[in-house]
């Protein structure tokens, strides 16, 4: 049965892929690849392009915008859905490729909801992926949490004060996409004496990896948009 397949393809390492997820990207007669800017490539395309048989494959490179604008964004994820949903119906198998896990802060989710709503008839399947966060912690070898230990994961866009809070009231606080704030996070992280708790990761599993634990470091560092910070 022709179907939808969501696939984490991890953080940006192809060693990384389950192999599950190597045998459905390898099988796949069109290959969905997320960008947000078509000038950019497509860090999961990218990932998996070792996998792929463009003679035999097509490759669609979908725009999702970087914005919050709903007006934007749901044009493109109809535009999406819809695109998979007829090559499954004129009997095609189609994987829509995400980094990290399909189901964590992913596009898909959006699509998956609209692929329910609008054509529930349709296979679909989601193969997980491997999270930025433990290929991070991982690469730091750094626990994440252990025992009664708690954990939180923030996006830094959520502004300042949900940061304080996760620091306030949990053992271990992981911020993602901390660009847009990172001067404010520094300032933060100074001024609650957690300089030398804190482990700063971008690109992690990718050629261009940085793992930074001396706080002078991080703080002078101008970080990728693929960036976390965990905090302990």
């Amino acid at each position: 049965m022709a179907t939808v397949y969501a696939v984490g393809v991890g953080p940006g390492d192809p060693e990384l892929l389950t192999r599950k997820a190597e045998r459905i990207i390898r099988s796949a007669d069109v290959i969905l690849a997320p960008v947000s800017n078509p000038s950019e490539t497509s860090v999961a395309l990218e990932t998996i392009r070792e996998f792929i048989d463009e003679r035999r494959q097509e490759i669609i490179i979908h725009e999702f915008p970087m914005t919050s604008d709903r007006e934007r964004l749901v044009p493109a994820w109809q535009e999406a859905a819809a695109l998979m949903a007829a090559h499954v119906e004129a009997g095609q198998t189609v994987v829509f490729i995400t980094i990290g896990d399909p189901l964590f802060y992913s596009t898909f989710i959006y699509l998956l909801r609209i692929l329910r709503e609008q054509w529930p008839q349709l296979s679909i399947d989601i193969i997980p992926g491997i999270s930025s966060i433990n290929a991070a912690a991982a690469q730091a070898a750094l626990p994440l949490v252990e025992g009664d230990e708690r954990i939180v994961v923030i996006p830094a866009t959520a502004g300042i004060e949900r940061i304080i809070e996760g620091l306030t009231h949990y053992e271990t606080v992981v911020l993602l996409k901390v660009k847009p704030l990172y001067s404010e996070i520094i300032e933060l992280l100074r001024a609650a004496g957690r300089e030398n708790s804190t482990v700063f990761i971008e690109r992690v599993g990718s050629s261009r990896q940085k793992v930074m634990t001396d706080f002078y470091e991080i703080a002078a560092h101008s970080p990728d948009y693929l960036s976390l910070m965990i905090i302990k």
